[in-house]
């Protein structure tokens, strides 16, 4: 199934290199647009040095971290955009995948794949290689596994929101605005410290939703922030829970759309 999923893959790459230089343009395009609204940030933090307590090192650490593993998850998890996925939905193109004799799941993954995103992904290393070069991590080998699983685990996160979105559209076939606050909209709240939200933010983002325990507190263990020692121990700890745990939800989810799925389309 693997080795299918790769050639479908391959196909969509290959349609969009058709035309290398409109590619290239929207490549670079991706990335500058990322990297301005990085730098703009940058510029305010030389103004007033910092951000509840976090100067533009550890800033840059978060925010870095949760561009490129959004933007990992967008081009890996295209084809459960609800955006796409609707349009599925509504032009009864979703019945055809019904029809082969091929893994559900596997047809939409493979259905859309965005290589532009690799321009915001780039972007995304590039902010957080800058991070880690400001901050003076103590790195272990428990540490840099941990930093890739976090990546993971937050592309999971994401992913599984968007599987949500997708599953809702079986119902409403018209995707809804509410899956993007908490995408796109989560993307830009995650870079930056928890802390410096509100009270009810901050337990609803971490015990509702939980977009906190992704990035910031595992920030707090890879930079050894002073907020780690009034932190319950095993807070920093808990991303992967949080990200394969919201995924595997939305699979189940997803899996009971598709049972009381009934056709639409024109």
């Amino acid at each position: 199934m693997l080795a299918l999923y790769w050639r479908l893959i391959l196909v969509r790459i290959q349609a969009q290199l058709q035309y290398k230089i409109s590619f290239g343009f929207e490549l670079v395009g991706t990335a500058l647009a990322t990297l301005i609204e990085f730098l703009t940030f940058a510029a305010v933090f030389e103004r007033f040095g910092g951000i509840g307590g976090w100067g533009l090192g550890e800033v840059a650490f978060l925010y870095g971290l949760a561009e490129s593993a959004f933007a990992t998850m967008d081009m890996l998890f295209s084809g459960y955009d609800p955006a796409f996925f609707s349009e599925l939905i509504r032009r009864g193109t979703f019945d055809q995948l019904l029809l082969r004799p091929l893994s559900l799941p596997l047809q939409v993954f493979a259905s859309e794949f965005l290589i532009r995103r690799l321009g915001r992904m780039a972007q995304g290393l590039g902010v957080l290689i800058f991070g880690l070069t400001l901050n003076p991590i103590l790195w272990t080998p428990a540490k840099a596994i941990y930093l890739g699983l976090v990546y993971f685990s937050t592309v999971a996160f994401f992913g599984g929101l968007f599987v949500v979105g997708a599953t809702i559209c079986f119902w409403t076939v018209e995707s809804i605005e509410a899956i993007n606050i908490l995408t796109y909209g989560g993307t830009g709240m995650i870079s930056y410290p928890m802390h410096i939200y509100g009270d009810w933010m901050q337990r609803f983002f971490t015990f509702v939703i939980p977009s906190a325990l992704l990035t910031y507190y595992p920030a707090l263990y890879f930079l050894d922030k002073p907020e780690l020692q009034t932190t319950l121990w095993f807070m920093p700890f808990l991303s992967p829970l949080a990200g394969f745990g919201v995924l595997a939800i939305a699979f189940g989810l997803w899996s009971v759309g598709v049972r009381k799925y009934t056709s639409t389309g024109s």
